[in-house]
């Protein structure tokens, strides 16, 4: 099974090689002036658009070693991590106002569909267990566009804002409990291309939860073993890498 970081370099790298063909263009075309698609196009107070692209959510989990007594009277130790990352699917509109020539204020209602598997394992004696936490999360991100001058048909910029979230398809009865609202910061960094019909955006964002989404009152637990499982966490924070295409 591939570690939690090496799957994350080899995604971050094809991510960026997906990409480098995009600014390198950007650069190479700075050479000389071209004729603007559609010039006055960001003289407009207010932009809207649709977007689509995917998603890699993760969960990142304190493990506090707690030790757990079995019905044998056994000590157990159990220790969780997301061994491994699946995309997910993102698709949402976006709202834009422009506040001068360099700052525009967006709102983007966004859907992003995605799982993550938890794997707990016990220390001593290698016993382990997977539970599949999927999550399907209503976002709407308020951010800051930072865009830099327009030179041809390119324009990169840079984005920050907050995304209040809710995590509709939480399950209860599990191992791990996820409370079902979050607040994420987000930070990113895209670029503007203009085609003579439209405008598409490539953006690349990280997202950080800021609050402690572990569920520690189980009353939902019909097995009271399972308890063992919260019980050696202290905290879990969401995490997600989003790609994504805007088409205005």
């Amino acid at each position: 099974m591939m570690k939690s970081r090496d799957t994350l370099r080899t995604i971050l790298l094809s991510v960026l090689l997906l990409l480098a063909p995009v600014f390198g263009a950007g650069i190479l075309c700075a050479q000389e002036r071209k004729i603007q698609n559609r010039p006055f196009l960001d003289d407009r107070v207010w932009h809207y658009g649709f977007l689509v692209g995917f998603n890699i959510q993760d969960l990142k989990l304190a493990n506090n070693g707690t030790a757990y007594v079995n019905q044998n009277g056994g000590v157990e130790y159990w220790y969780a991590d997301v061994p491994e990352y699946t995309p997910g699917f993102s698709v949402g509109v976006l709202g834009e106002l422009k506040a001068n020539d360099w700052l525009s204020l967006r709102i983007i209602p966004t859907m992003h569909f995605g799982d993550k598997k938890v794997v707990f394992k016990e220390q001593r004696s290698g016993k382990f267990t997977e539970q599949y936490v999927k999550s399907t999360y209503l976002s709407v991100p308020l951010d800051l566009k930072i865009s830099a001058a327009r030179f041809n048909n390119y324009r990169p910029y840079v984005v920050t804002g907050m995304a209040p979230t809710v995590d509709l398809t939480v399950k209860k009865g599990k191992e791990l409990l996820v409370k079902r609202t979050d607040v994420m910061f987000e930070i990113g960094m895209g670029l503007d291309l203009y085609y003579p019909y439209f405008k598409m955006i490539p953006e690349l964002k990280f997202c950080f939860g800021l609050n402690n989404i572990l569920d520690t009152d189980r009353r939902d637990l019909k097995d009271a073993s399972l308890l063992k499982y919260s019980d050696a966490l202290d905290k879990a924070q969401n995490s997600m890498i989003v790609l994504t295409l805007y088409f205005e």
